[in-house]
């Protein structure tokens, strides 16, 4: 994995990472631990989350987390807290696809996108706002997509999940200014994961030829901008959507 340079930027600052057990979730985890930051990891799947802990400096933990599920995401909450003494950075990254024309989705594969993509986000935000407007500060970063503001065929449920954080962000920024909280989105587009990787080369290239910069983008990419969002660099940035896709969409 591409290493991150260390800036310290987030020195002494505490960070839950929602999904961070893989993927653009480890990406960022790394880059926020490489930034200063001590990691809550959280992840449904427990040992993922602990593998990604126990590489990273500052006293790192792990937490077995749902996001679908509130007394999961305050039972994750609270262990952070407890451990770590605070949360200044939320990072909501857990995410699914189940994707399939409208005509053919069941209604279970709408809801489980939905429950885990934005009621997610829902139950985290709501959660972890708590102690940070106790310290009257916070930095919450909701990784949306591209689809979200683009739409694609066989995605409805996916897009619709996605631009809902969107509404969402800018909602809980305008709520939560005044308490020097600043919530913001980033919005990746075609990132190379274990995911992408397993699409034909056809529809890979399909992708590609959308994307003036003309490469996938990678799971760093996406980690420096939550990196960027959540540090001092961004204290007059709230309810903004950072675009990393290459210029997919302009």
């Amino acid at each position: 994995m591409e290493q991150i340079l260390s800036d310290r930027r987030l020195r002494d600052s505490v960070a839950l990472v929602t999904g961070g057990g893989r993927g653009i979730g480890r990406a960022i985890s790394e880059a926020l631990a490489a930034a200063g930051a001590r990691l809550a990891v959280a992840d449904i799947d427990v040992v993922a989350a602990q593998e990604v802990a126990d590489e990273l400096p500052n006293g790192s933990i792990s937490v077995q987390m749902d996001v679908s599920r509130p007394v999961s995401v305050q039972e994750g909450v609270e262990r952070t807290v407890e451990r770590l003494g605070r949360i200044d950075i939320l990072v909501n990254n857990a995410g699914i696809t189940r994707d399939g024309l409208l005509m053919r989705m069941s209604e279970d594969d709408w809801d489980a996108v939905l429950d885990i993509n934005l009621k997610g986000v829902f139950n985290c935000c709501k959660a972890a706002v708590r102690p940070m407007i106790k310290a009257r500060r916070g930095r919450i970063i909701s990784i949306s997509s591209v689809v979200g503001t683009n739409g694609n065929p066989g995605q409805a449920n996916y897009a619709a999940s996605k631009a809902g954080i969107l509404g969402l962000t800018r909602s809980l920024a305008r709520e939560l200014a005044g308490r020097n909280i600043t919530v913001n989105a980033v919005a990746p587009g075609f990132i190379a994961t274990e995911m992408t990787d397993k699409l034909p080369e056809g529809a890979r290239q399909a992708m590609l030829s959308q994307v003036p910069l003309g490469r996938p983008g990678t799971p760093q990419d996406v980690a420096r901008a939550v990196v960027f969002l959540a540090s001092e660099d961004a204290s007059y940035i709230t309810g903004q959507v950072l675009a990393v896709n290459g210029g997919m969409a302009m």
